[in-house]
Formats: C-alpha cells, sequence, structure tokens
C-alpha cells in the first residue's frame, strides 16, 4: 500500500513540473492557440524583436552628438576585435593617450587620438587615403569620416556589396547608400583601420543575409521620406489645375475630376 501510495505521489509530482512553464525574459510576446480538435495543447512562442534593437544590431550607439569617433571605435574594438568596452571608457583612453587640448577645443576625436590609443591597447592600425576601389577590395572593417549635415561625422564602413555601401552609424544605426551618395559625402576619401594582429576577428561587422532586407528597406524608406515634400507638392499643384480646368469645362462635373484625380494616383 505504501509503495502504491508512493508512486501515486511521484507521478503527481512529475506530471506537476512538466507544466511547469519558466517566466520569458521581458520582451517575449508569447501566442496560445487552442485547437478544439486536437487533445494536446500546442503552444507557439515568437519573440518580436524592437525596431530601435534591429537598427543598432552591433553597433555602439553614441552618447553624445559629438562623441561619434568614439563611438564608431568601439564599435569596432568590440564587434570586430572582441573587446567588452564601454564608449565611456574610450571617451577617456582617447583623452589620455590623444590630444586632449585639442579634443576640447574642438569638441571631437581625431583618427591620430584613435590611433594612439588602438596602439596602446596593442593593436597595429593606420589611417589611408583611399579610393572606392580601395573600399570595395577591403577586407576589414574602416571608420570613414563623412559630412553631415555640415559636420564632421565618424561612421563605420562594413562592407560594399553590388553598388551599395552598407554602414554601422553610431548615430542613426545600420544603413545603406549608393556609391554615389557615398562618395558625395565621404570626407577627404581617408579611412582608419585597426588591424586584429595575431587574434582571430569576430565576424558581426560582417554583412549577413538577414541584415540586407532591414538595411535596404530602411534605406528606401528614407530616402522617400526625403522626396514627399516634392510628392506633396507637384500633387498639391496638379490638383489645383485639374480644379482650374474643372472650372473652365462647363460640360465637367465634380465627380469626374474625382475620377481623373483617383486614376492619376494610381
Amino acid at each position: 500500500m505504501l509503495l502504491v501510495l508512493a508512486g501515486s505521489i511521484l507521478t503527481f509530482t512529475m506530471a506537476q513540473e512538466a507544466v511547469v512553464v519558466e517566466p520569458y525574459e521581458q520582451g517575449t510576446i508569447v501566442i496560445e492557440q487552442d485547437f478544439d480538435t486536437s487533445p494536446i495543447e500546442l503552444r507557439t512562442d515568437a519573440r518580436v524583436e524592437p525596431l530601435v534593437e534591429q537598427k543598432f544590431r552591433n553597433i555602439v550607439r553614441q552618447a553624445y552628438d559629438y562623441s561619434c569617433g568614439s563611438a564608431a571605435l568601439t564599435t569596432v574594438l568590440n564587434f570586430y576585435l572582441g573587446r567588452n568596452l564601454g564608449e565611456r571608457q574610450v571617451m577617456e583612453g582617447l583623452l589620455h593617450y590623444g590630444e586632449s587640448e585639442r579634443i576640447v577645443q574642438r569638441r571631437a576625436f581625431s583618427m591620430l587620438d584613435m590611433k594612439r590609443l588602438v596602439t596602446a591597447l596593442g593593436y597595429p592600425s593606420g589611417g589611408f587615403r583611399a579610393t572606392i576601389d580601395d573600399l570595395i577590395d577591403l577586407d576589414h572593417p574602416a571608420i570613414v569620416p563623412i559630412q553631415h549635415a555640415g559636420f564632421k561625422h565618424f561612421v563605420v564602413l562594413r562592407t560594399i556589396r553590388d553598388g551599395r555601401v552598407y554602414l554601422a552609424d553610431p548615430a542613426v544605426g545600420n544603413i545603406s547608400f549608393t556609391l554615389a551618395q557615398f562618395e558625395e559625402s565621404w570626407d577627404d576619401n581617408v579611412l582608419f583601420i585597426v588591424f586584429p594582429g595575431s587574434d582571430k576577428p569576430l565576424d558581426y561587422l560582417e554583412l549577413k543575409e538577414e541584415d540586407l532586407r532591414f538595411v535596404d528597406d530602411q534605406t528606401l524608406t528614407l530616402l522617400a521620406l526625403q522626396k514627399l515634400p516634392e510628392f506633396h507638392e507637384s500633387t498639391e499643384r496638379r490638383i489645383r489645375n485639374m480644379l482650374e480646368r474643372q472650372k473652365n469645362n462647363p460640360d465637367g462635373s465634380v465627380e469626374n475630376t474625382r475620377k481623373q484625380l483617383f486614376y492619376r494616383r494610381h
């Protein structure tokens, strides 16, 4: 009798443990679906990644409007060379090994400041003048300066593929541009490379297939938003012209004008 009772208790405990569900981490969405035709309860779990995580995947986001250089360098150090540094640590290192007075004066870091810090960390590095063809053949991520809104801005060049330049921008995230757009904004055709030396580099800054849809779609959206004012102006102008023609056409009707507008828009 005792053996039967012990077996029943053990069976009940095992069944109870089998249905215990571990708590899900924050940000996880669980979708449950009941099927009347099946005696077994099926469950599907899915995690929805926030857009900001997609945008800044494998990028150190700059903390200040003047810290794009330190954020870009931290991105390379962490996701290419395998370091585990915060942007503040890198900023302090740049101030310590770089030209601190000039850094404070111009409120920005230079490639020379970057070189002095990474040399202290034990990595070979260098600043180079290059062409687009050089960038196409490049097999390392590189920090490049671009002109943005009248200011110099540092970004990380991931790669160039099929006529597009893929960048890890510490201000706006992963993004891509056409070669012509990049050439227009590339400042002084220079770049800064940190070499891994004898260590095997990580591949987090390499372009992967899952990156392509998100980065390209984001770029197309940004370009479309830039063109929206022109679209609105042309649409508004077209509507005004059609309304003027309607006034001069006594045989026309408002309904006909609406149909014309509909088919022209579509």
